[in-house]
Order: structure tokens, then C-alpha cells, then sequence
């Protein structure tokens, strides 16, 4: 291929291991669009009579011979079955290289690769370096051997493979990282549609619709350009520690100024803010000294207002007061923020890909309820879910809504009742008459039950989808929860 030498293709490799701290961007300067372009169903593996003066039948013969060796290093099997499989579907043929020195299909394919730390992929995970090694002989010699041509060949495709399959369902398999992820999106039909997309032209934009075609997923690689810029700025200075501040109360005008330019950083205030920030006049005693040597400013409502908008944005109780666990967040490191940004990209890949017209997506850390309609959105609400720090966070599932019951029972958890209505029955032995609770026995064991009505914790409704976690949708008989901010 000559579009990209050897040389050229250890510089790629560089950048690849360290994510590419810069987002890619076009000759004129802008970023990358997000839509990845038509493609059409017209390329067939050529079957050309020789390749670089090696003919069809050694080509193919030495591909078959590749194949049954063993699997490149950085490949795990699974990935070098669906190689196997790739060369099984087209009859052992090239899929790469073409009669002369060039590969448009294999430039596009390296092309792809000096993107992936848009999606928050890691460039050290794919078989960079056995491509490389792979490609120098055939790019130095005027008449490769059928092996090296093979061992060209067959590591784009190992290459495509494995870019292929992490642009479908992730590079890491959540049930190692995740307890309470419990979607099989791992299930998905790779191999088909690795073999579809490899047929479609131009390969780079069939390439680029195997990542999840989600808004939201493009919003969060806008995101991580975002975050990856600001660290290559130099992020942000840390706050110093001090007294919580609420509206009105005066600190050293190092700590607001600080909090000024943190602000200013995320553009929650204009640019230059922390620039116009001014000290309070010292107020002198009677005998004509300054009562306070440290430059004091004010915690004022401008400030206020922008730590509001910090707060809103990151899930925090949004009451302008910058206490310890607002201060924890804006002092948290953009490296940082960059890799829950990376995270979620990867979590987005382990969602799947084909909900049907009609479904419903609870969003738990955005506490957000929104559905969808022959594929139009049609109703959005907040919803209250289930605490991270008491061991009741609702698990990641999904799976598909039988029935909905209308004045529902509420048959309490064992350890609901034992942790918490039962001590307060202790404190008060009217709890369970005045609260519609009745004990019942379900499977030779008693439960405690709460009756259908006004006081039922689960409302006038509830959507069941039976699972395995005992998580269903629920009404509520206290609507001001809703108002909450935070609704774990």
C-alpha cells in the first residue's frame, strides 16, 4: 500500500498507544462529522490472476496455510475464528490486496484505526504492531513472497476484526467490571456483521456505522474532544480547601478567584471572569490597623448561579452552596472526567442495538424516564431509583414489559421489612393498621403486604417485566420526591 508507508504507519502506531490526545480534524480545521456517510452493497473480493507475480492459486494456498498457524498474539480466539470465518465466506481469496502496490480498502481500514480515540478506544488493544511488521516487507520488496503477501492480508483482516467487533460491543466484556450489568449484548451476531460491512463501499463509512448510531453517543465524543482539549490546555487549578460557601459569604480572594477561573474553565461563566473579580476595602479598627491582612472577595450571585449550573450538570443537589462534595467535583481532575467520558462510550457499546419501535429507556444515573413510539420520541419523565451507597442500585438490564396492574398489592422484601418497617413497628405497634399492611403467607413463609390504596408504596399502577432482580416501573403516592434533584 502506498499511501502509507511503513514509517508513516509506526507514527500512527504512536499515536494510537496513547489514545490521540487530539480529536482528528479535517484540512480546514473542523471536527469530524459525526454522520458516517452512505454506503452501498457492491464490493466483492476481486480475484485477480496474480498479485505483486504471485499467482491466485499460491496466494490462496498461502493464506490457507496463514490461517492454520497460530493466532497473532494480540488476538484472542474468538476473534481469530472470525478471521478464519471472513476468508471461509469469500473462498480463501485476498480481501485486501490488489494487483499493484496500492490498497484503497486497506488505506481506508488504517485510516479508521487513527480514529478510534474519538470513541474512547484503546489503540493498544488491536494487533498494531503485527500489522506493521506484516505490511514493512511487501512495501520494501518489488516482488514479495506469497507467504509475505498472505501475512499482509490476513493481519488487515485481524486488524478489521478486532476494530470491528470493539465498534459493536465493546473492548471489554462488562460482566468482568460491572456486578449489576446484566444486558447480553455480547450475543450479537459479530460474525454476520463483520461479513456484511466488509462488502459494503466506501469501507470507511461501513466501518464507522458499526459504532452505536445513537445521539447520545455523539454527544459524549463531543464531549471527550472537549475534555481532551482542556488537558492538553493543562485542565484546572484545584480550589483550595476552606469553609463551605453560600451565597453572600466572603472569602480570601485567592479561594474565589480560584472558584472564579475553575467556572470559567467549563464556560459556566464568560471568559475573563475570574480576571474582573475584586477584593473587599479593609475595614480598619479604632486604632487605624486593617482588621483582616488576607484579601477577602464575595461568594456573590453571579458566582452562585454558575455553581448551580455545575451542579445541575453533575447530578449534585442544586442549592448553590459549595460544600464538600461540590468542591470534591469541581477539584475533580479533567483526566479524569475524560475517562468517564471514555466509560460511558464503552458502556454505550454494550447496549443493544435494536430496541424495536416501541420502548422504554430508563436512563438511571440521569434519574430520566423517555419513550419511544414507531421510533419518534413521545414522553419523557423524572423517576426515582435505587440508591448507589445503600446496596440497592437498580441493576443495567433489559427485557420486555408483559402486563400492566393497576391497584397493585406491595408484597414487601424480606429485607425491607426486616431493616425497616419492622423496627418501626417495634417504635409504634399501630405502624401497620395505620399504613394498609396486612401479613400474609406466600410459600409456607410470611410476608408482609401492603393493601391497594392511597398509601401503597407502589401508587395506582405499576409495568411489570419479569426479571430476575425484582425491578419493575412504579407509581408513588409521594410526588414530591420528584422535585428532588438527586432521585436515588
Amino acid at each position: 500500500m502506498k499511501s502509507l508507508s511503513p514509517r508513516q504507519f509506526s507514527l500512527a502506531l504512536g499515536l494510537l498507544v496513547v489514545f490521540g490526545s487530539a480529536a482528528c480534524r479535517s484540512s480546514d480545521g473542523s471536527s469530524a462529522e459525526a454522520d458516517p456517510g452512505d454506503v452501498t452493497s457492491t464490493w466483492d473480493p476481486p480475484r485477480y490472476e496474480e498479485i505483486r507475480g504471485v499467482s491466485l492459486a499460491q496466494l490462496r494456498s498461502a493464506i490457507a496455510e496463514r490461517l492454520h498457524e497460530d493466532r497473532p498474539a494480540s488476538l484472542d480466539t474468538r476473534d481469530w475464528r472470525r478471521v478464519q470465518a471472513l476468508y471461509a465466506n469469500y473462498d480463501t481469496v485476498a480481501l485486501w490486496l490488489e494487483e499493484d502496490a496500492d490498497s484503497e480498502r486497506g488505506d481506508a481500514l488504517i485510516a479508521m484505526l487513527l480514529t478510534v480515540h474519538e470513541h474512547g478506544l484503546r489503540g493498544d488493544r488491536f494487533p498494531l504492531v503485527e500489522l506493521r511488521d506484516a505490511l514493512a516487507p511487501i512495501d520494501k520488496a518489488k516482488r514479495p513472497t506469497a507467504g509475505q503477501l498472505a501475512a499482509a492480508d490476513v493481519m488487515l483482516s485481524a486488524t478489521y476484526v478486532a476494530l470491528g467487533e470493539d465498534l459493536l460491543i465493546g473492548q471489554i466484556d462488562p460482566s468482568s467490571v460491572e456486578q449489576q450489568w446484566h444486558i447480553n449484548q455480547r450475543a450479537i451476531d459479530v460474525d454476520s456483521a463483520l461479513a456484511r460491512t466488509l462488502r459494503l463501499e466506501p469501507l470507511r463509512n461501513a466501518i464507522a456505522r458499526l459504532r452505536p448510531p445513537d445521539e447520545q453517543y455523539d454527544a459524549l465524543q463531543q464531549s471527550l474532544r472537549r475534555y481532551r482539549d482542556l488537558v492538553q490546555r493543562g485542565g484546572w487549578t484545584a480550589i483550595p480547601d476552606g469553609e463551605t460557601l453560600e451565597r453572600g459569604d466572603t472569602a480570601s480572594l485567592e479561594r474565589i478567584s480560584a472558584l472564579a477561573l475553575r467556572l470559567e474553565t467549563e464556560d459556566f461563566l464568560p471568559a475573563n471572569s475570574s480576571s474582573s473579580i475584586r477584593p473587599l476595602r479593609r475595614q480598619a479598627d479604632s486604632a487605624g490597623a486593617a482588621q483582616n491582612s488576607t484579601p477577602q472577595a464575595v461568594y456573590d450571585e453571579r458566582l452562585a448561579g454558575a455553581v448551580a449550573a455545575f451542579q445541575a450538570r453533575h447530578g449534585i443537589v442544586v442549592d448553590s452552596v459549595v460544600g464538600p462534595e461540590t468542591l470534591r467535583s469541581l477539584n475533580t481532575p479533567a483526566e479524569y472526567r475524560a475517562g468517564q467520558i471514555m466509560a460511558n462510550l464503552e458502556r454505550f457499546r454494550w447496549l443493544p442495538r435494536e430496541l424495536g419501535d416501541r420502548y422504554v429507556y430508563v436512563n438511571v444515573p440521569a434519574f430520566r424516564l423517555d419513550a419511544y413510539d414507531n421510533g419518534a420520541h413521545v414522553l419523557d419523565m423524572r423517576v426515582i431509583v435505587g440508591s448507589e451507597y445503600e446496596d440497592r442500585a437498580t441493576p443495567a438490564f433489559a427485557d420486555s414489559m408483559s402486563y400492566v396492574e393497576f391497584a397493585p398489592y406491595w408484597t414487601v422484601p424480606q429485607e425491607i421489612a426486616e431493616n425497616e418497617i419492622w423496627p418501626k413497628v417495634e417504635a409504634d405497634p399501630d405502624y401497620l393498621a395505620r399504613n394498609d399492611y396486612e401479613v400474609v403467607e406466600i410459600g409456607g413463609r410470611e410476608w408482609l403486604r401492603q393493601r391497594p390504596g392511597d398509601k401503597n408504596a407502589l401508587g395506582q399502577v405499576k409495568f411489570m417485566f419479569p426479571n430476575t432482580h425484582n425491578i419493575y416501573l412504579h407509581d408513588t403516592p409521594e410526588d414530591q420526591l420528584f422535585e428532588r434533584d438527586v432521585r436515588a
